[in-house]
């Protein structure tokens, strides 16, 4: 382990002639909302906007007898070696699934310039990953692992080395976000048990819960893609290797809806723009409580890459998962007046966002999709109860998932 503390220092003294360290700022917002002493690591300041630049900048650092290096990645780390493959003047080919936000690939090519070359395969990480992995074999090149490789986790561990420098000692508690656990696991080499931890995953990805379930990694069967910064279907041999005894208890698995709701309001309220993944460890103190009350905590701030064409969906699901933005399908009467009528059951504060006919061949009734936003959730219950009284037929199809997706 010293060996391992001495090798992240000397990467980290490394990196100061390529980037300067990201801050690490203490947030009076949440401070005072937690009832701690809470502290960002502001990896979203990075230049390229993720901590994915350290992992890549240490690999490639002790490789540079290779003249071709091959990544798979959902964004961020194809952002670090296309940045580092132009500073090192070495070529780059990465892939990316065909479903990363345009914004991802557009700095990918800004950062890489002529050394690089995007190759969109797959849906899903794991595909890309197994692309690019046979195109390594063929090519000759250096696979340069996302997460799973020991240079690379030195290379997070910066992350780490500069916290406690730029803190004074170890923070009392560390919030980490995982996809493949390379940060996990170079923030856990890095401070032991001098920190508290909390390793935090969407939901639509949690690798790291369902291996430590299993005792060694797993494939999950199906991966969200939301928080693409952290949707990894298995996690790192490596990796789990340096988490495996870290417990469930100290894991977190949290809805991608409810990063939403953290995606505002650390953008309306701090002006703060993270992507998915870089929410997680925000977003999880909500769950933190009196663990985290009086102690320090630093929260990773993990990305930043957010494309501003998903902000009406963030929006969506983040009125949706708050309660505050219904849609249902009703029944509604075809005779003069029975809009009026509806209408007539609205509040104030309740606004119609969304009025489609889905049938109109009924001969007295017509189903019809709505969408409700109101200043608070309860006032559906007043709508309900009013419709309910009045002998109306509908269905609340808000969090039917199925047809959320083709109607919705």
């Amino acid at each position: 382990m010293t060996d391992f503390l001495d090798h992240a220092r000397a990467a980290t003294a490394e990196m100061r002639s390529v980037f300067p360290e990201t801050p690490l700022l203490r947030n009076a917002h949440l401070s005072d909302l937690y009832g701690a002493d809470i502290w960002l690591k502001r990896e979203d300041l990075s230049p390229v906007r993720s901590y994915k630049l350290r992992g890549a900048f240490n690999a490639m650092r002790k490789r540079l007898d290779k003249d071709l290096f091959v990544c798979a990645s959902a964004g961020n780390h194809a952002q670090g070696v296309a940045y580092m493959c132009r500073h090192f003047g070495k070529r780059g080919v990465i892939f990316m699934p065909v479903t990363t936000p345009q914004q991802k690939i557009q700095k990918t090519r800004i950062f890489g310039g002529d050394a690089i070359e995007i190759r969109l395969v797959g849906d899903y990480f794991d595909d890309c990953l197994r692309a690019a992995q046979a195109f390594c074999v063929e090519a000759g090149g250096h696979f340069l692992s996302p997460f799973d490789d020991a240079d690379v986790i030195e290379g997070q561990a910066s992350v780490g080395v500069e916290i406690e420098t730029q803190l004074g000692r170890a923070p009392d508690h560390l919030v980490i976000p995982v996809g493949g656990g390379g940060l996990g696991a170079g923030l856990l080499s890095q401070f032991g048990m001098r920190s508290g931890y909390t390793f935090v995953e969407p939901s639509g990805g949690a690798c790291l819960r369902a291996a430590l379930e299993a005792g060694q990694p797993v494939t999950l069967p199906r991966v969200d893609t939301f928080a693409d910064g952290a949707a990894v279907a298995r996690i790192g041999a490596r990796t789990f290797e340096v988490l495996k005894d870290v417990g469930l208890a100290n894991t977190l698995a949290l809805s991608e809806d409810r990063l939403c709701t953290t995606i505002l309001e650390m953008l309306n309220v701090e002006g703060i723009v993270l992507e998915p993944a870089g929410a997680l460890a925000i977003d999880a103190l909500k769950d933190l409580g009196q663990a985290i009350r009086g102690r320090t905590v630093v929260c990773i701030t993990s990305g930043g890459n957010f494309d501003f064409e998903r902000l009406p969906e963030v929006k969506e699901r983040a009125q949706r998962y708050s309660g505050v933005k219904k849609y249902f399908i009703l029944r509604l009467p075809q005779r003069p007046g029975a809009l009026k009528d509806f209408l007539n059951f609205l509040g104030p504060e309740d606004d119609i966002a969304r009025f489609e006919y889905l049938k109109k061949s009924a001969r007295n009734f017509g189903s019809v999709l709505i969408g409700i936003e109101t200043s608070d959730p309860a006032h559906f219950k007043r709508l309900f109860d009013a419709l309910d009284a009045h002998g109306y037929t509908y269905r609340d199809i808000t969090d039917d998932e199925v047809l959320a997706q083709f109607v919705i």
